[in-house]
């Protein structure tokens, strides 16, 4: 007859052992009613896993330290989760054919993460990267299966990486970050009359929704170029005796401006129905990411990626589910092997080494 799961049998008499109360420690004790025997079962992996439970809801959450172990330094929870920084989360390979995948990257401690999130609010892929390089976004990419549509606020080499991994793919510019950045060129509020121009014409994107408004802004983008156009030819003798662009700020605003228009990256979300900005990663994750660092703040940079990366596998994940995905699946191996076996306890008789029984050592002095 089989025993049951939360029972064991007595190492004396190899009888089935009953429980008995608990011992100091908290843990389950064990009673042989045939030969009296007690013992505590000890179980490693349930303690373990109880470690790096509470580890995670820490590394996640908002208790302190003291508050997860009950007591005043929290010394105690330091001392039994030291092992848990070097478990390192496994994200599930992401599957299927999203429709539009958002991509952006956020600096942590000289650290650049790059983050792919799907229009349904999934994280799909991180990469860690020494900054947004070309080779950065391929490793990103290459994780998740191509979308119809990639929303990224432009930044360096990701058209390379697009062309490379997901020829196919459109793409669509985020509407906030060009906002942003030409009021940086211009400043929020321009001297000229081309520059404030400029400025509210790339203001009225957020209220574009079908093609008609989107041909209409066109053209007035074409009769501001046929208005304002010749300051940004405009050259003058600088200070250091070469010339320059006179409206240097306004000229950058605009090629910009161009630029996305020409390569098509801009009303892609009127044709393909696909998010205008990566607001959702950026208010969704990265907001929440800088919060986590926040509460925890003082870490090392390791630690620092290490509850990054906790944080978006539990944004995915249930936390037992990424626990058990953690963990290592198999035991380590206790059993000797056949050489320690077989090794004797006495002194070897034969061997290649000095004995001082011979008169042989090495000479000292």
């Amino acid at each position: 007859m089989d025993l049951p799961l939360n029972s064991t049998t007595c190492m004396v008499c190899g009888m089935r052992l009953v429980k008995n109360g608990k011992t100091a420690a908290g843990s389950q004790r064990w009673r042989c009613l045939s030969c009296g025997a007690s013992q505590a079962r000890r179980r490693p992996d349930v303690t373990a896993r109880q470690q790096l439970r509470q580890f995670v809801c820490w590394v996640t959450g908002k208790q302190t330290q003291a508050e997860i172990d009950g007591t005043t330094s929290g010394r105690t929870f330091r001392r039994q989760a030291a092992w848990c920084w070097d478990i390192e989360p496994r994200l599930e390979p992401a599957t299927g054919i999203h429709h539009a995948v958002l991509v952006d990257g956020i600096w942590i401690s000289g650290w650049c993460l790059l983050i792919a999130l799907s229009d349904t609010g999934r994280v799909l892929a991180w990469q860690w990267s020494g900054g947004e390089s070309v080779a950065a976004w391929k490793a990103l990419l290459e994780q998740v299966e191509a979308p119809a549509v990639l929303v990224s606020d432009g930044g360096t080499g990701i058209p390379t990486a697009l062309s490379a991994c997901w020829p196919e793919t459109k793409h669509q510019r985020c509407l906030f970050h060009l906002q942003m950045r030409v009021s940086r060129h211009l400043t929020m509020n321009p001297r000229t009359n081309a520059g404030r121009a400029l400025r509210a014409l790339v203001m009225k994107l957020s209220e574009l929704r079908d093609e008609d408004a989107a041909i209409a802004w066109q053209i007035r983008l074409d009769e501001w170029w046929r208005a304002f156009g010749h300051p940004t030819k405009e050259r003058t003798l600088l200070r250091n005796g070469q010339f320059g662009f006179t409206h240097d700020r306004l000229r950058k605003a605009w090629h910009l401006v161009r630029g996305v228009v020409r390569n098509n990256t801009l009303f892609t979300y009127v044709t393909y129905g696909n998010p205008r900005t990566t607001s959702p990663l950026e208010g969704g994750i990265n907001s929440q990411i800088r919060a986590v660092l926040r509460r925890h703040r003082g870490m090392s940079e390791t630690h620092q990626k290490r509850a990054v990366e906790w944080f978006l596998t539990l944004h995915e994940q249930p936390l037992n589910e990424a626990l058990h995905r953690a963990l290592p699946t198999q035991a380590p191996d206790t059993q000797p092997n056949a050489a320690e076996i077989d090794a004797p306890d006495e002194p070897t008789l034969y061997d290649t080494a000095l004995s001082a029984e011979e008169g042989l050592w090495s000479r000292t002095g």
